[in-house]
C-alpha cells in the first residue's frame, strides 16, 4: 500500500473517503470542524440528532458529503476524550480501517495524527495508523477453495494540520509500513499449517529474503549432519521423532558503518508442529500447535521490517527449526542429552522442548561476540497462567537490557512485564543424574524455563521473551497476531539511535 503526507485543507481534499475521528464528549478536532464549516455542518447535525453515536470503536459511513472534495465520510467514535489513551486510540484506528477495507475503495485519507494523545507525537500516530492499515489488510485464504476478494484498498493519505510535523510523521509513517509488513509476514508463517510450514520451510524463507535482499542479508543453513558435526546434541533431540529434518537458520544483516561493530542478535524457537513427543499433549487444541513456532516468525517477520527500514547496525537472526514427534527413534522421558556447551540435560519431559532447542541457539550465537541476545519463545502455559495474553513475558540477566526491552514494548505499544530470574529458582533445575533438568516442577514455571536458558548464556546481556500468550489468538479469531514484531524492531531501531548518539559524543 502507498501512503503520502499532506497538509492541505481536509475540507478540499480529492479522495474517495476521508476517515474522520469525533470524541462523544468533546468539541470536534481542528481538522474535523473544518469539514464540518464546509460541508454546512453536516457533521454536527448528526450529533446533536444523535444519528452518530461516538462511543469508542463505533463507525459509520456518510455515503454523500456536499461541499467537500472527498466523495465519502466513514465517521469514527474515539469515545470520551478523557479516556482517550493509546489503547483506545488504536482500537479506533483499527474498528476504522476493518470498516474501510470492507468498501470498494483504492483510496482514502485520514485525519487521525491530530487525535491528542499525553506523550505521542505525530511520528508516533503515523507509524501506528500504517501498522493498522497493514494489519486490515492482511487476509489468509490460500488454502480456500474461493478466497474472499481482496481488499481495494492502494493509496492512503495522512492530513496534517502542522506542516512542521511533516517529515516526522513521513518517517513515522514509512516505519509503521514496514512494521506492518513484518507483522502480516510473522502472521501468515504462523497460519501456515505444519504440514507446509516445516523447518525446511523456514530455511527456504530464509534462503528468499537473502536472494530477495540485494546483498542486505545473508542466509546460511545448518541441516543435520553440520549440526551433528558441530555437536548440537540438543537441538537434534528434538526432532528424532520426526521425518522432517531439524534445521539451524542463520541470517545475517550488516548495516553499521563498522563491519566489525558488535551484533545485536535475535534468536527464535521454531517448533512448527508440538505434539509433545513421548509426553504426548491431549488431542483437544492440539491443532494450535502449528504456532508453537511463533517466536521463530516474529524474527523472520523482524527481518522483513529490517529490510524495509534499513537501520545502520549489524544484526544476527537465528532460528531453531524442529517438529517434536514421538515414534521409535524419538527422545524418551529420562534419556539424557549433550548440549552444544557440553552441558548434560536429563529430559523429563519431552514437551518442554522449546529451551531444548534455543540452548543450542544461544550457544551457537556466542560466536558473534553479541552486543545483545533476545531470544523469542512461545515456551511455557504458566506464562499465560500469569499474565493472560495480554503482555509478553520479560525475563534477563541484564537490567540494562531488560529496560531496553520494556521501553521499547511502551513505544511500540507491544507491551511486556519483567518477571524476576533469581538464583534461588536455579535449584529446581538440579537432577541426580546430568548437569541440569529441563524442566523444574509446576511452580513459577516461566522462571525455570528461563532459567534453564540462562545456563547458555552466561557470556552476553541476554534476555528472553515468552509469548505463549500473545503469538496467536484461540477461538472464533484464531490465527497468528504477529507479535512481537513492533516491540523487537523498535528494540532494534533504539539501539540504532544510541549508537548514533555514542559517535556523536566521540
Amino acid at each position: 500500500m502507498e501512503f503520502s503526507v499532506q497538509t492541505a485543507n481536509p475540507a478540499k481534499v480529492e479522495t474517495a473517503c476521508l476517515i474522520v475521528p469525533i470524541f462523544k464528549d468533546s468539541e470536534l478536532l481542528p481538522a474535523v470542524a473544518k469539514l464540518d464549516d464546509a460541508s454546512e455542518r453536516l457533521i454536527g447535525q448528526l450529533l446533536e440528532r444523535g444519528d452518530f453515536d461516538a462511543a469508542l470503536g463505533n463507525v459509520q459511513l456518510i455515503p454523500f458529503a456536499p461541499g467537500l472534495g472527498t466523495e465519502r465520510l466513514l465517521l469514527v467514535g474515539l469515545g470520551e476524550r478523557k479516556k482517550c489513551q493509546e489503547a483506545a486510540f488504536l482500537k479506533a484506528l483499527d474498528a476504522a480501517f476493518t470498516a474501510l477495507v470492507a468498501l470498494p475503495l483504492d483510496e482514502t485519507g485520514i485525519t487521525f495524527t491530530d487525535v491528542p494523545l499525553e506523550d505521542r507525537d505525530g511520528a508516533w500516530k503515523a507509524r501506528k495508523t500504517l501498522e493498522a492499515a497493514e494489519r486490515a489488510l492482511y487476509r489468509f485464504d490460500q488454502f480456500k477453495s474461493t478466497p474472499a476478494p481482496k481488499p481495494a484498498l492502494q493509496t492512503l493519505t495522512l492530513l496534517l494540520s502542522d506542516a512542521d510535523e511533516a517529515n516526522a510523521v513521513k518517517e513515522g509513517a514509512r516505519v509503521g509500513a514496514a512494521i506492518g509488513d513484518g507483522i502480516n509476514f510473522t502472521r501468515t508463517l504462523g497460519n501456515l499449517p505444519g504440514n507446509v510450514c516445516t523447518p525446511r520451510y523456514l530455511a527456504e524463507q530464509a534462503e528468499t529474503l537473502a536472494s530477495d535482499s540485494k546483498g542486505a542479508l545473508t542466509a546460511d543453513i545448518l541441516d543435520e549432519d553440520a549440526l551433528e558435526k558441530l555437536g548440537a546434541g540438543s537441538l537434534l533431540s528434538v526432532g528424532r521423532g520426526s521425518r522432517e529434518p531439524s534445521r539451524l537458520i542463520v541470517m545475517k544483516y550488516q548495516g553499521a558503518e563498522d563491519p566489525k561493530e558488535a551484533p545485536h542478535v535475535l534468536v527464535g524457537k521454531g517448533i512448527t508442529f508440538d505434539t509433545g513427543g513421548i509426553s504426548l499433549k491431549p488431542g483437544e487444541g492440539m491443532d494450535e500447535m502449528k504456532f508453537d513456532m511463533g517466536g521463530a516468525a516474529s524474527v523472520f517477520g523482524t527481518v522483513k521490517a529490517v529490510l524495509g527500514i534499513k537501520p545502520k547496525l549489524n544484526l544476527v537472526f537465528i532460528v531453531a527449526a524442529a517438529e517434536n514427534m514421538p515414534d521409535g527413534a524419538a527422545t524418551k522421558p529420562g534419556d539424557i542429552i549433550k548440549t552444544l556447551k557440553g552441558l548434560t540435560v536429563e529430559v523429563l519431559n519431552t514437551d518442554a522442548e522449546g529451551r531444548l532447542v534455543l540452548c543450542d541457539a544461544l550457544t551457537y550465537a556466542e560466536r558473534f561476540e553479541p552486543a545483545s541476545v533476545v531470544d523469542i519463545a512461545t515456551l511455557t502455559g504458566a506464562c499465560i497462567i500469569g499474565l493472560g495474553h495480554h503482555a509478553t513475558g520479560l525475563l534477563s540477566n541484564d537490567d540494562d537490557l531488560a529496560l531496553d526491552l520494556l521501553e521499547a514494548g511502551d513505544t511500540a505499544w507491544d507491551r511486556a512485564w519483567h518477571l524476576p530470574l533469581w538464583d534461588e529458582y536455579q535449584e529446581q533445575l538440579d537432577s541426580n543424574f546430568a548437569d541440569l533438568a529441563n524442566i523444574g516442577g509446576r511452580p513459577a514455571g516461566t522462571i525455570t524455563a528461563a532459567c534453564f536458558l540462562s545456563r547458555f548464556a552466561d557470556h552476553f546481556p541476554w534476555a528472553h521473551l515468552d509469548i505463549a500468550g500473545t503469538a496467536w489468538h484461540s477461538g472464533k479469531q484464531k490465527g497468528s497476531t504477529g507479535r512481537p514484531v513492533g516491540l523487537l524492531t523498535q528494540y532494534l531501531l533504539d539501539r540504532e539511535t544510541d549508537a548514533q548518539v555514542e559517535n556523536s559524543d566521540s
